[in-house]
C-alpha cells in the first residue's frame, strides 16, 4: 500500500512539474497520434532477455506492483500467448490561478502488453475522459472547436506525463532480475 501511495505521489508531483515546464507548448505536438486510428497511442517494441513465459511473468509482476487493483485492471491474462490486456484510469487535476489542485475527473485508457521471445510490445491508447457518455480526449486537441477550453492543454500534458512515467516504470519492471546465489 505504501509503495502504491509513493508512486501516485510521484506521478502527481511529476505532473505538476511537467505542466509548469511545458506551459505554452502546443499539446498536439506532445502526444503521439496513430496515423491509422487518429487516436493518442503510445506504442513501442522493446528487447528484453527471456522467453515468452519469462516476460509474461515479469509483466504480471509489474501490473501487480503498479496498479492498486491489478485484477480489476486486467481483462485478459493469456500466459500461452504472452498477452496481458486491460483498462485502467488515473486522475487529472485543474490547477487554479492560486496553483491549487482541484480534482477534474478521471481518464480511462486501455493497456496491452504482448510478449514474444526476447522482446515485448506495449500499447497504451483509447484515452477517454470519464463522463456519462464516452468522451475521447482527442477532442481536447482541436483548438478550433466551439467548446474549446484552454484548460484542455493542461489535461493533455497531465495525460502525457502520467503515460511517460507509466512507460518508464513498465520498462524498469520488465528488466531481468539478477538472481543472487544462496551462499550460506
Amino acid at each position: 500500500m505504501k509503495n502504491w501511495l509513493n508512486r501516485i505521489s510521484l506521478l502527481i508531483a511529476l505532473g505538476i512539474i511537467a505542466n509548469t515546464a511545458l506551459k505554452g507548448q502546443d499539446s498536439t505536438s506532445i502526444v503521439p497520434i496513430d496515423s491509422e486510428t487518429n487516436k493518442i497511442t503510445y506504442k513501442e517494441v522493446l528487447t528484453a532477455n527471456g522467453t515468452i513465459d519469462d516476460l509474461y511473468v515479469r509483466g504480471i509482476a509489474w501490473i501487480n506492483s503498479f496498479y492498486p487493483n491489478p485484477t480489476g485492471v486486467t481483462k485478459i491474462r493469456n500466459r500461452d500467448d504472452g498477452v496481458i490486456q486491460g483498462i485502467a484510469r488515473f486522475k487529472i487535476y485543474y490547477i487554479d490561478d492560486e496553483e491549487r489542485k482541484i480534482d477534474a475527473g478521471l481518464i480511462s485508457y486501455s493497456i496491452k502488453l504482448e510478449c514474444k521471445e526476447g522482446r515485448y510490445r506495449y500499447t497504451i491508447t483509447d484515452f477517454n475522459f470519464q463522463q456519462t457518455s464516452r468522451f475521447p480526449v482527442e477532442r481536447w486537441l482541436d483548438k478550433n472547436a466551439p467548446a474549446y477550453n484552454p484548460q484542455w492543454d493542461d489535461y493533455i500534458m497531465q495525460l502525457h506525463t502520467y503515460t511517460k512515467s507509466l512507460i518508464a516504470d513498465l520498462t524498469a519492471g520488465m528488466v531481468e532480475k539478477v538472481k543472487k546465489a544462496d551462499e550460506w
